[in-house]
């Protein structure tokens, strides 16, 4: 199959799916809304009539029943109810799945025929029990994918009791889908009243360690909450000690046991329930993760033609100067030179606005999120999203989707509080919970904001202190946005911890760290009782970045000019308690040796403060900045604007000693510190690459960037050194 046309099919299905699901939702909450239903009818007609002109038979016929089943309700044959849209939405799970193994796999193995089974049957009103939405057991499949009683809830009993005998035939696994060992773990997470949500984090966890293989109840169930006491994993492991370690660390585990699976004796095939054709949950972790990255962009037809025009231009330029080259005229060259900056600058500006993305390509998937999580927590909740069309860079509404799914999960969980107590406290029974994104220049601020119970600040203060990430006299001190901070510390990153004192934050460290990554910030305002917004400030692009270079020792860094406030030489620095400290506007800035902090080879060691002493005695007393230095022996830059001077820059460098060092102090506004180096050398554009594999969020670095001359350079995160 032509990988084009392929590849075409899938990014129009998973935005067919993200459609069918937002009319579907629509519909649920209006049952009169024609045009919900219209629109319906229209998405499932053509998804069943793609996948039948790819060949794909089973996944045309499960879309030809659902299409079947809305025409009847289209035509007043059949009326608008919760159970039969649930199983509308089942169906439309498995469609999703199919499109990911496809994607995937190139091909379908999820057997559609007991999800076709239940929808013809509600069609045609035979054995279908109109108070359950189930279809009886005559007619109940018997261990297929999606739809199963058994598989989509309780737990899958065996012939010797229970999921702790379950053998590997039991959750799908054969011997050789395991590159290692076969672990078997069996999984508490206590009795709590969110057990799908403590499940789903401590899943989370789990498969960021290890493959899962299988699972008893399937994973779909377990994240639904959809089991009696334990859980059953099949994870590919190098043994039962390595699971149990992982195991042990996820606060929302209570217990675990692990086991190395024996081989089977007689293996009777994966059956029909264990295989990742769930719903809309990660079948596994990777099928998720390909479907949520954004691998398509839709480019207007003249920003193709602006670009077309740039290329012509470049290509003009490149023979011009080649030939300028040839003559050695110079002064030709010089002025191709300069027609090459600013063809290569609108060359830039155009690729990046055709990177531009609109918000709702992640956000339009929330919805049915929202509805599915409101309905396992029995809360009434509206969700309204507000600013969908505004745009940022692709690399940053891929990276922030996972985030923001996280924040509303947390303002439905521990939010939004449950309808009979929304009335006691004289709130609507109905919360309500809104994302907003709206543009300020080069930044876009996104915003999820609930009604819910809020923050409890003294609670956060009390658990700080037990836990340690904070002294009782800092706590003191902090003001109730600080302390509301404190919920992206990760001792605040597990349900339990957080339901005993905030009611929500469970994962924040993540997405700080990934806000943070993407060279974004994100805050929390909350007042008790009325409900919390949670505000992240993005990029609209991450490409091109304009960085100061710094040496020390044998290597060279660049620091984000924009986080730079001021140059000094290392004369400024005094020490307090032992630590190199400087002054500024009254305020104490620590100062951060970058040689010790990266061990940097071919540095001398010594203190910033010892080595200005003992040039300068105590001019880090006397001096003060550029103004009153003489002889620029502390020269100081100021940041004007949005970066430092150029030719500041070199006049500071070429002032400082690799011995003395200078001193680059970081914007209040990002951190009060200063960053110690050998030398300044210069500033300049680049392209960061973010960092990845084993090194994806290493303290103190954002990612690289590579120079004209082909060296690599790291590129400071002045929030997490």
């Amino acid at each position: 199959m032509d990988e084009q046309y392929l590849d075409a099919f899938i990014r129009e299905s998973e935005e067919a799916i993200t459609n069918l699901n937002n009319s579907l939702l629509d519909l649920e909450s209006d049952p009169d809304d024609q045009a919900a239903m219209d629109s319906i009818f229209r998405t499932a007609h053509t998804l069943k009539g793609n996948f039948g002109a790819m060949g794909f038979e089973d996944a045309s016929n499960l879309a030809h029943a659902v299409e079947d089943l809305l025409d009847a309700m289209r035509q007043d044959e059949m009326e608008v109810t919760a159970e039969r849209m649930d199983l509308i939405f089942a169906g439309v799970d498995m469609i999703e799945v199919i499109v990911r193994e496809i994607e995937s796999e190139g091909e379908s193995t999820t057997d559609t025929e007991e999800m076709v089974a239940q929808l013809r049957a509600v069609l045609e009103e035979s054995d279908f029990n109109a108070e359950t939405g189930a279809v009886e057991p005559s007619m109940a499949p018997a261990g297929g994918p999606a739809g199963d009683a058994e598989s989509a809830g309780a737990p899958v009993d065996s012939d010797d009791g229970g999921p702790d005998g379950l053998d590997l035939d039991a959750m799908g696994v054969a011997p050789g889908d395991a590159d290692e060992q076969i672990v078997r773990a069996r999984v508490s997470v206590g009795e709590g009243d969110m057990l799908g949500v403590d499940a789903m984090l401590a899943l989370d966890r789990i498969t960021d360690a290890f493959d899962l293989l299988g699972a008893a109840p399937d994973r779909d169930a377990i994240e639904s909450g959809d089991f009696e006491e334990d859980f059953v994993l099949a994870l590919d492991a190098p043994d039962a000690d390595a699971v149990a370690a992982e195991l042990d660390a996820i606060s929302a585990i209570e217990s675990a046991e692990t086991t190395e699976m024996a081989t089977p004796s007689d293996a009777a095939g994966p059956g029909g329930g264990a295989a990742p054709s769930d719903g809309a949950a990660d079948a596994d972790g990777k099928e998720g993760a390909s479907v949520d990255e954004i691998k398509s962009v839709r480019v207007d037809v003249d920003q193709l033609d602006d670009l077309h025009g740039l290329v012509e231009q470049l290509v003009t330029s490149r023979i011009k100067l080649r030939r300028a080259v040839e003559t050695e005229n110079l002064s030709s060259a010089s002025e191709n030179l300069n027609e090459l900056d600013k063809i290569t600058a609108s060359l830039q500006n155009t690729v990046m606005d055709m990177r531009l993305i609109p918000l709702k390509k992640v956000v339009g998937k929330f919805p049915r999120m929202v509805r599915d999580l409101s309905r396992e927590l029995d809360k009434e909740v509206e969700f309204t999203i507000e600013g969908e069309d505004i745009e940022l860079d692709r690399t940053i509404l891929t990276e922030i989707s996972d985030p923001l799914m996280h924040i509303i999960r947390n303002s439905l969980d521990h939010g939004i509080e449950a309808p009979a107590e929304r009335e006691e406290a004289g709130k609507p029974r109905t919360g309500q919970v809104e994302l907003r994104a709206s543009r300020e220049r080069d930044h876009v601020i996104i915003e999820v904001e609930d009604d819910g119970a809020g923050l409890d600040v003294e609670g956060i203060k009390r658990k700080a202190v037990e836990k340690g990430v904070r002294s009782s006299d800092e706590i003191e001190a902090m003001d109730d946005s600080a302390i509301y901070d404190l919920v992206f510390h990760p001792g605040f990153s597990t349900a339990d911890e957080v339901t005993d004192t905030s009611g929500r934050g469970v994962g924040m460290d993540v997405v700080h760290d990934t806000v943070t990554q993407l060279d974004g910030s994100v805050s929390v305002d909350s007042t008790q009782g009325e409900g919390t917004t949670v505000s992240l400030r993005l990029p609209v692009t991450m490409a091109i970045v304009k960085v100061l270079f710094v040496e020390v020792g044998d290597e060279e860094y660049g620091v984000p000019l924009k986080n730079v406030d001021e140059i000094t030489r290392t004369s400024e620095v005094k020490q307090i308690n032992g630590s190199d400290v400087i002054k500024h506007n009254g305020d104490i800035y620590p100062v951060i040796d970058l040689a010790e902090r990266f061990d940097v080879p071919g540095t001398g060691g010594g203190s910033p403060a010892e080595a200005g002493a003992a040039e300068t005695g105590t001019a880090a007393d006397a001096t003060g900045g550029a103004a009153e230095s003489g002889d620029g022996g502390a020269a100081a830059v100021a940041a004007a604007g949005a970066g430092v001077d150029a030719a500041a820059v070199d006049a500071a460098s070429s002032t400082a000693g690799r011995d003395e060092g200078m001193l680059v102090r970081i914007r209040e506004s990002e951190r009060q510190v200063a960053l110690r180096c050998d030398a300044v050398n210069s500033q300049e554009e680049v392209v960061v690459k973010p960092l990845e594999g084993i090194l994806s969020g290493t303290p103190g670095l954002s990612g690289t960037a590579v120079l004209g001359d082909g060296n690599i350079v790291h590129i400071l995160d002045v929030v997490t050194l």
